[in-house]
């Protein structure tokens, strides 16, 4: 039985929205305003106009501007790619709602809400730092 798993997420506009991903550095393939496919490693994010979303799942897409469905998070390979991604996600109109930081001493991350208002965050991990058990 096949292990993979792709995520669909509905969107407003697909063409603009593969535009979004692929301005920030992802692979995104548009199929038309039918739907797009989006390459993270080894995720497959499928992102599909709300109506077509809607029809499949039976149920309304979520409140984006008021409510948070779920948030994706993304490694980064150290803490220039997280500040590079963030600018670039503000210059492809994007939203920042946590700027880069550290946390704990080994983390530096960042949070964005794409075009439609879903939420992802950007993160590093110095393992050298991590605190041991």
């Amino acid at each position: 039985m096949s292990q993979d798993i792709w995520i669909n997420l509905p969107v407003k506009d697909v063409e603009r929205s593969t535009a979004f991903f692929n301005a920030i550095g992802y692979q995104a393939t548009s199929f038309g305003n039918e739907r797009a496919k989006l390459a993270i490693g080894q995720t497959t994010i499928l992102l599909f106009p709300i109506e077509t979303f809607e029809k499949f799942t039976g149920s309304r897409i979520a409140d984006t501007s008021s409510n948070a469905e779920v948030i994706f998070s993304l490694g980064a390979d150290s803490r220039e790619e997280v500040d590079a991604i963030i600018q670039k996600v503000e210059f492809a109109g994007g939203i920042i709602f946590g700027k880069p930081s550290e946390n704990d001493g080994w983390m530096y991350g960042a949070g964005f809400a794409d075009l439609d208002g879903h939420r992802w965050n950007l993160l590093y991990m110095d393992e050298s730092k991590m605190p041991k058990r």
